[in-house]
């Protein structure tokens, strides 16, 4: 292959990521004039899709059998018909069985790669916005949304579902993934599977594991020891896993602890399929196979995008006696297994047109519910009343679009980016790492939302005119945003010198300063103390200027809370400065029209390691700043709201689990919803941080309304795992449950004496 053919495609081959480009050229089931669909015995519906799997099984010579264990080539590349329907990746069907093939598209918040064959998709809220809802209902409706869409465009299957913790919250997807805390993270992205599986739609959980760095993903080797895998990145996958019943895990790009994940034999199978008792698939992630027997051996049942390692090679293997034909089976038993148990032989996918208002509302719902208001000085917000005259919005292309998460997620606006790219000219990353921005204008979405004031528009590329239009304006709202995408990390959390000035500017010249904040991660802040506002949007979706303006006008009352820790700086993190990967352990680019079968080779066979060490362990997110007692700009589950609250009657009770009772009552004028959390600490022999989060609530109240809140907890979110015994353990002593509505702000507390 040559690069010139695909030069705007050339990210699958330098960082092996799930993008592709070319329409789809059959349907989402069979090939063209291949048979309609039969009655066989395993069509009936009252068998378990174990047995089901089994009887097809029989009947598949080896070749089929292997023709269901890896991809079928980058889209891209291809060039006469194909059963690919234009997605990241697919595996064949087998239509003499009437097994479908696996149509699979990125959908980490909506459906991708829609504009090469002019299909809609909706532009959710990013996933770390979402998880600020703490909402497991919304994560349900986000996932139900994503299934019916990628059902709707010919897919069967979401390669969504990102499950890492943000060791390294300068991870370039840390917007993709649903927080620091893995009860937190672990049910919300449960749910979000669940609701993509609801519409018989195939479901995965991702990267599995360790994945919490782009730089260097294919190199990496991140050592880390078992306990603190079991009880932070793994106990996420592990609940996620227990509430959605995921059809697939796609292993990682990454090494842990010596071995490739997807060749990782104690994550594959010890983990996974034997302590997690996983009957789904495990899909490698685009690239990230190495080996044909190691890896087969390991638990990897399907290699993507391609069959390097899992088509005639491991045929090869199997001939020789190196793979078991019952190996063969195990692997082919899971994916028909997934195929049967999602829904998906018994609803053939139908292509039709999107409910494309529907997916507004659901957007707009839940962007609603993730936007926090983090500091509201003098309640210059919400923005009403007959003082205010005028509202100037002042950068971040506030006049048409809000910003979205680049990389394999990227989900293409409708007409295109509202601010439009540079051209891509020699770098072929351009059109992979593209900035993008919804066609969802804070200007024209304010303007309708404060018709007896003047809103108008500064661009903030002249830091004086930005200054002059925010001393005659009644109010100022800076939107600042950091970009993010896969293949890159964040070099700081800052904005940049520009921003923080033109910020700073701003503030000294209105005292009427709100910054509205479009990130997909935290951000640090050296320009809070100089403004009375400040709201994280995080990446809104196509309907999120409406949803952020009517946050900032009182017409929906703030609820959301933060999924991740706020730093001060950089310095505070675990670990301060980045580590980047050795010239040895980079790819390195070929030049455009070089043949690339050479660098191929190369990426297959694995690039030399570089080591990245998580020697903080267990303390990740805010039990990192508890335990080094490290003050923070904004606390996990910290998010403000238009009324205020008040917590009493705390009562805790032992048993089989624990019921967590408590009063919450709205002491403000404004209806609104608060998320009660509850926490513990665990007795001192347990070896803990300071305290986890072990059960939360949202409380709508009325003006001046109490509730009675109930939070039951059961005893395995006070486990600890204890590598010597392979096992969880109770310790016995005193747990001091807390609650509150951040994890700073506990007021309630109660020891609880556990045998």
């Amino acid at each position: 292959m040559k690069l010139s053919k695909c030069r705007s495609r050339i990210t699958c081959a330098l960082f092996l990521t799930t993008v592709v480009v070319s329409a789809s050229l059959a349907t989402a089931q069979f090939p063209r004039g291949g048979p309609p669909p039969k009655h066989y015995a395993w069509s009936d519906a009252s068998l378990s899709p174990d047995v089901r799997a089994d009887m097809v099984i029989k009947e598949l010579t080896l070749e089929e059998k292997i023709s269901l264990l890896h991809g079928n080539g980058f889209s891209f590349g291809q060039t006469g018909a194909s059963e690919s329907n234009g997605g990241a990746g697919y595996s064949v069907g087998i239509p003499r069985v009437g097994i479908p093939a696996i149509q699979m598209a990125d959908s980490a918040y909506g459906v991708t790669r829609g504009a090469a064959s002019g299909r809609y998709s909706t532009a959710l809220p990013n996933n770390l916005a979402a998880a600020s809802s703490w909402d497991p209902d919304s994560a349900f409706a986000y996932g139900a949304l994503i299934g019916r869409e990628l059902r709707e465009e010919g897919y069967s299957m979401s390669l969504g579902g990102g499950v890492n913790l943000p060791r390294e919250p300068r991870n370039g997807r840390t917007f993709e993934y649903q927080g620091e805390d893995p009860l937190l993270s672990g049910t919300l992205v449960g749910n979000f599977v669940k609701g993509v599986q609801s519409e018989h739609i195939i479901g995965d959980l991702k990267h599995y594991a360790i994945n919490d760095q782009e730089s260097g993903r294919n190199a990496v080797n991140a050592n880390i020891d078992k306990r603190s895998m079991r009880e932070t990145d793994l106990r996420a996958f592990e609940i996620a896993f227990k509430i959605s019943d995921a059809g697939a895990f796609m292993c990682s790009y990454n090494r842990v602890n010596g071995d490739f994940a997807c060749e990782n034999s104690y994550l594959l199978t010890e983990i996974l399929k034997k302590d997690f008792h996983f009957p789904g698939f495990v899909v490698s992630d685009w690239g990230g196979t190495h080996s044909t027997a190691k890896a087969s051996h390991a638990g990897l049942d399907q290699e993507q995008p391609g069959k390097g390692f899992f088509g005639d090679e491991l045929k090869k293997a199997v001939d020789s006696g190196e793979v078991s034909q019952d190996e063969i089976n195990d692997h082919v038993h899971r994916i028909l297994r997934t195929i049967f148990a999602t829904g998906l032989f018994d609803n053939p996918v139908v292509k039709k047109v999107p409910d494309v208002e529907g997916g507004y509302v659901v957007a707009q719902n839940i962007a609603e519910k993730s936007i926090v208001l983090l500091k509201n000085e003098h309640n210059v917000l919400p923005l009403e009343g007959g003082g205010l005259h005028s509202v100037v919005l002042i950068g971040g292309h506030a006049d048409v679009g809000v910003l979205s998460g680049g990389g394999s997620a990227q989900v293409d606006p409708p007409g295109g980016s509202a601010v439009p790219p540079p051209p891509p000219g020699p770098n072929p990353m351009a059109a992979f790492m593209r900035q993008t921005w919804m066609p969802s204008s804070p200007l024209r979405a304010l303007t309708a939302k404060l018709p007896s004031a003047s809103v108008s528009y500064n661009s903030g590329d002249d830091i004086a005119a930005a200054v002059d239009a925010a001393k005659k304006a009644s109010v100022a709202i800076v939107f600042a945003y950091q970009w993010e995408s896969e293949g890159m990390d964040l070099k700081s959390l800052d904005l940049g010198d520009d921003q923080n000035k033109l910020i700073e500017a701003v503030a000294a010249a209105n005292p009427k300063t709100i910054v509205v904040v479009e990130s997909g991660s935290p951000v640090t802040m050296p320009w809070i103390d100089k403004v009375v506002g400040v709201v994280e949007a995080w990446y809104p979706g196509i309907r999120g200027a409406e949803a952020l303006a009517d946050l900032l006008t009182g017409k929906a009352n703030p609820s959301g809370k933060l999924a991740i820790t706020f730093p001060k700086s950089d310095a505070d993190l675990p670990h301060p400065t980045l580590v980047l990967p050795p010239a040895s352990s980079q790819p390195g680019r070929p030049a455009p029209g070089a043949d690339i079968s050479s660098f191929m080779a190369m990426m297959a066979k694995g690039l030399p390691a570089f080591e990245t060490y998580y020697d903080e362990k267990l303390k990740v997110g805010y039990k990192w700043y508890d335990a080094e007692k490290k003050p923070v700009l904004f606390p996990f589950g910290f998010g403000l709201s238009y009324t205020t609250y008040a917590y009493s009657g705390l009562t805790v009770k032992g048993g089989e689990s624990t019921e967590v009772s408590f009063t919450v009552k709205n002491t403000g004028k404004r209806a609104g919803t608060e998320i009660a959390q509850v926490y513990s600490s665990l007795p001192d022999a347990a070896g803990e941080p300071p305290k986890r989060l072990i059960g939360w609530a949202r409380v709508e109240l009325a003006p001046g309304e109490s509730k009675k809140v109930s939070v039951p907890v059961d005893h395995d979110r006070l486990t600890i795992y204890d590598e010597s015994s392979d096992s969880w353990k109770l310790v016995p002593g005193g747990y001091n449950v807390m609650v509150g509505g951040s994890s700073l702000d506990l007021p309630l507390h109660q020891t609880l004496t556990l045998p």
